[in-house]
């Protein structure tokens, strides 16, 4: 399908970066094997301390309980350079925000964002949509969606590639991204919009509107996820779904290989430090079901997914997919933590920066098979029949 350039729009977009057009491709098959774990939790409390297990729960499904590592020799080298882009570098576009240590900021918005909307972050955005792609087995969602919706919600939408693929997707349905910011390109399928507005104010998309509504990595964003939730099901049709997806920094390891004093344990302490205090806690996603059910929604499924810190794993998938999240760990989510950091801890830039330094060399040591959960992909069904 033929993209075209919205000019025009009524978000009133500048001018969009052509070069990411490419990253819009259809990556949905039908048949590829993962590593997802049905999995149960107890009700979180508030962000756990250095003192407390940071190890992700338990799975019941133990035919995938843990992954098998490669093997290498130490002069074997790396194939790759681990500080290689998975993508292709964004051209500078205005977009506006407000800058801040050289980091640019989404300006609107009922409370502060912690995350930048600059071609850095905008990168980091891309390439984690392809490793979450590639997680859940080449599928951009794995809840039910009728072979031929309407319309289509993506909240959070960011550099809008989830949105620009299931367009291509769906061609018959109208496909709409919603953001803070408009750093979404222009060149895009015919049937897709995006919108500039905080989805924690009042949503004016009316009933009954959506075959389905998809959220991700809406990383120190929501405040309210049970009013989220509710906004969600008055405005999906029924009988549609709900999909969110979120990964929580409990790094874990199956073999005991994670070192319980390791500087990284002690960042993603600081990261449920930081959310926790500006209301925005990184355990929320382990109440999801709870909240999901007090609202009313049927057929709730939670599925577990193992993110390899680096190319440890013997099997090849698992091995891209550890290379992708050891690029976006050195190069990318840390770095945005720095500003949080400084202003919301009141911590030392110093020793932040000497914490880090120490952190990724620990990352690229293949002999530390440690993991992230993207523990909480979790979807539901709004009440009654879908037409």
């Amino acid at each position: 399908m033929p993209y075209t350039d919205h000019d025009d729009n009524a978000a009133g977009f500048g001018s969009g970066d052509d070069q990411r057009q490419d990253k819009g491709k259809h990556l949905a098959t039908d048949k590829t094997d993962t590593n997802e774990q049905q999995c149960d939790f107890d009700e979180p409390g508030i962000a756990p301390s250095l003192n407390e297990s940071l190890s992700a729960p338990t799975a019941t499904d133990t035919d995938n309980d843990s992954i098998e590592p490669d093997r290498w020799t130490d002069d074997e080298g790396y194939a790759e350079s681990t500080s290689t882009r998975y993508l292709s570098s964004i051209a500078s576009d205005i977009r506006r925000g407000v800058e801040e240590n050289g980091r640019l900021y989404a300006a609107y918005g009922m409370h502060k964002q912690w995350l930048p909307i600059d071609d850095e972050e905008l990168d980091r955005n891309d390439l984690q949509h392809y490793k979450f792609t590639l997680l859940l087995g080449n599928r951009l969602f794995i809840c039910p969606v009728p072979s031929d919706p309407q319309k289509i919600l993506d909240l959070g939408t960011g550099s809008g590639i989830w949105a620009i693929e299931v367009a291509d997707m769906f061609p018959s349905a109208e496909v709409i991204g919603v953001d803070l910011a408009p750093t979404q390109p222009n060149l895009i399928p015919p049937n897709l919009s995006f919108e500039i507005d905080d989805i924690e104010n009042d949503w004016l998309w009316g009933e009954n509107k959506f075959d389905f509504i998809h959220a991700r990595e809406l990383i120190m964003s929501i405040r309210d996820w049970p009013r989220l939730f509710r906004q969600a099901k008055r405005a999906l049709k029924p009988g549609s779904y709900l999909q969110l997806g979120a990964s929580v920094p409990l790094f874990s390891s199956d073999d005991d290989t994670l070192p319980k004093d390791s500087a990284y344990l002690e960042t993603a302490q600081i990261f449920f430090d930081m959310s926790a205090k500006v209301g925005v806690s990184g355990m929320e996603p382990l109440s999801w079901t709870k909240y999901l059910e007090e609202e009313g929604y049927e057929d709730i499924v939670q599925k577990m997914y193992k993110i390899p810190t680096n190319p440890w794993p013997k099997d090849e998938r698992l091995k891209r997919i550890g290379a992708l999240e050891l690029t976006h760990y050195r190069d990318g989510i840390m770095n945005v933590f720095a500003r949080g950091y400084k202003d919301i801890l009141g911590g030392d830039e110093t020793y932040f920066q000497v914490l880090m330094a120490r952190a990724r060399n620990e990352v690229v040591d293949r002999n530390m098979h440690s993991w992230v959960p993207y523990s909480y992909v979790v979807y539901a069904k709004k009440p009654g029949t879908s037409s």
